[in-house]
């Protein structure tokens, strides 16, 4: 993915979304700054907002959000140790995730198991 990944360039094709769906991204935009609101607006602060999309957006595997979010996250506060420490709440999340759907893959295998008896 990251061939094709080129922060600048890919943000013109914006354009498509502004011709086709103005509504809906001027909607997600007023959203998005909602959510990243200054501090006085918001009761959880920028720094943590900003790190929590970080923590997101590796577990997403998105590498626009880590761009966008790892730089404004540092731009609120943010230090190499938090951004170490969100990177590791997003593996753990990631992680665990395969550990409990693995018990799940067990649950549903049940009535076939059961089966072959």
């Amino acid at each position: 993915m990251s061939a094709y990944f080129d922060s600048e360039a890919d943000k013109t094709y914006t354009k498509v979304y502004k011709q086709h769906t103005p509504d809906i991204l001027a909607a997600f935009a007023a959203f998005d700054s909602a959510v990243f609101a200054p501090d006085e607006s918001r009761a959880i602060p920028l720094k943590y907002r900003e790190l929590i999309a970080l923590a997101v957006g590796i577990t997403t595997q998105c590498v626009y959000c880590i761009d966008a979010h790892s730089q404004k996250a540092v731009a609120a506060g943010a230090d190499e140790a938090e951004l170490a420490e969100a990177a590791w709440v997003a593996t753990a999340i990631r992680a665990g995730g395969g550990f409990a759907h693995g018990r799940l893959a067990f649950k549903l295998a049940e009535p076939a198991h059961e089966h072959q008896h």
